[in-house]
């Protein structure tokens, strides 16, 4: 989905704590308001890179906003749905608006050994781990739950769009790993990492078929059946070390 133009994020899709509001008011036993991680993750269905997921607390307060033109605001929302300049304007204030936030990711070797759903599912509880207190529950961006247990976890179709918490993951999430992709775009000339984040763009795909996989590239993916020159590289990967590649799509 494009980003929404600047200034007209649509205000029904502006995230709040319609989700973090269900949970709160559900009986917990513990005496105590319960701890709520938003976890999103990104670059999923790269051919190049790792998969990033941020874990995100907020102190349930109004989430910050931005000024667009005139009197309108930009509230916080699915990073999908922000204008670049947009999520690093708010990457540079979450961190100090959130209780708390950690990011963490997953290779393309540990991905390439373990499949994409475990690997996610690492980082995930490098990320959750990493956080300040150990959440009670945490929001997934979805319909599967790749982290179970002994995490207590709500699957969400849209919560990027629907919780703060979750929206927050999704934009620092988003920024981290596009940053590091521009890195690493300086290192490998022509495969365009700084504009499709290692996704399958052309650019991508022509340099592929000149010049071959990086270091960086997931080298158990199908991706490599198209490209007969480059096709022996690819990796098979033990099918009992993990649950497979999740679909590209």
């Amino acid at each position: 989905m494009d980003p929404a133009p600047a200034d007209t994020v649509v205000a029904s899709r502006v995230a709040g704590y319609e989700i973090e509001d269900e949970l709160r008011a559900a009986p917990s036993g513990r005496g105590r308001p319960i701890r709520i991680a938003g976890v999103d993750e990104v670059g999923r269905g790269a051919w190049a890179g790792p998969v990033v997921v941020c874990a995100a607390v907020t102190d349930l307060s109004p989430p910050p906003v931005l000024q667009g033109r005139g009197k309108r605001v930009i509230g916080l929302t699915d990073s999908k749905l922000l204008t670049e300049d947009h999520r690093e304007s708010f990457a540079e204030v979450l961190p100090g608006w959130l209780a708390g936030h950690a990011i963490a990711a997953s290779g393309p070797e540990e991905i390439d050994e373990v499949g994409m759903t475990e690997a996610l599912r690492r980082a995930a509880v490098r990320a959750l781990e990493s956080l300040p207190l150990p959440p009670d529950v945490v929001i997934l961006d979805g319909k599967h739950d790749f982290l179970s247990r002994p995490w207590r976890v709500r699957c969400e179709v849209k919560a990027d769009q629907r919780s703060v918490t979750v929206a927050a993951a999704s934009v620092l999430a988003k920024v981290h790993r596009d940053r590091l992709m521009a890195e690493l775009d300086g290192e490998h000339l022509g495969y365009g990492f700084a504009d499709s984040a290692g996704y399958p763009s052309p650019t991508h795909q022509k340099a592929l078929e000149e010049f071959g996989p990086t270091p960086h590239h997931r080298m158990s993916w199908s991706y490599l059946d198209d490209l007969p020159r480059w096709r022996h590289l690819k990796k098979h990967r033990d099918p009992l070390a993990g649950e497979g590649q999740l679909s590209l799509l």
